[in-house]
């Protein structure tokens, strides 16, 4: 049931999506989107991905105006990645049409359905990110992984 309700999901977001992005440029936008100027290493990092991959990956997302490269003051080598102005609208009308989609859906739905969901979703989240949180701390890019 779980993997249906994930499955309709998605595709619930592809029909919301009518976006330039694929979903690893999405994922460098929302990931950007939280931790604003971060190094082009620290992303390739949150992607499991590699240096030159996430380089390619962020030359797109520039080409289209949705990321902007700084060069650190502080060492000329380093380069701060940021979601540009048209990247946030851009992740703003997603979010509202994917909310658009949704609400069609749960608007079907018998209000007592809608609370349990919300119930179950707002544990879903806590459990996600105290999963997220936990990851990230054992990973090797923080210093303090864990035996």
């Amino acid at each position: 049931m779980t993997s249906t309700a994930a499955e309709l999901l998605e595709v619930l977001w592809g029909r919301a999506s009518t976006a330039p992005a694929s979903a690893s440029q999405l994922r460098v936008l929302l990931i950007l989107e939280h931790h604003e100027g971060i190094n082009l290493r620290t992303l390739a990092d949150s992607l499991a991905s590699t240096p030159p991959s996430t380089s390619r990956l962020c030359d797109r997302l520039q080409a289209a105006g949705f990321v902007e490269r700084v060069v650190s003051a502080a060492d000329r080598r380093e380069v701060h990645l940021h979601l540009s102005g048209r990247g946030r609208t851009f992740l703003a009308d997603l979010r509202i049409r994917r909310e658009q989609t949704l609400r069609a859906v749960l608007d079907q739905m018998p209000a007592a359905k809608r609370v349990a969901l919300l119930q179950g979703l707002e544990a879903f989240c806590d459990a996600a990110a105290a999963q997220i949180h936990d990851d990230s701390d054992d990973s090797p890019a923080s210093g303090t992984r864990t035996a």
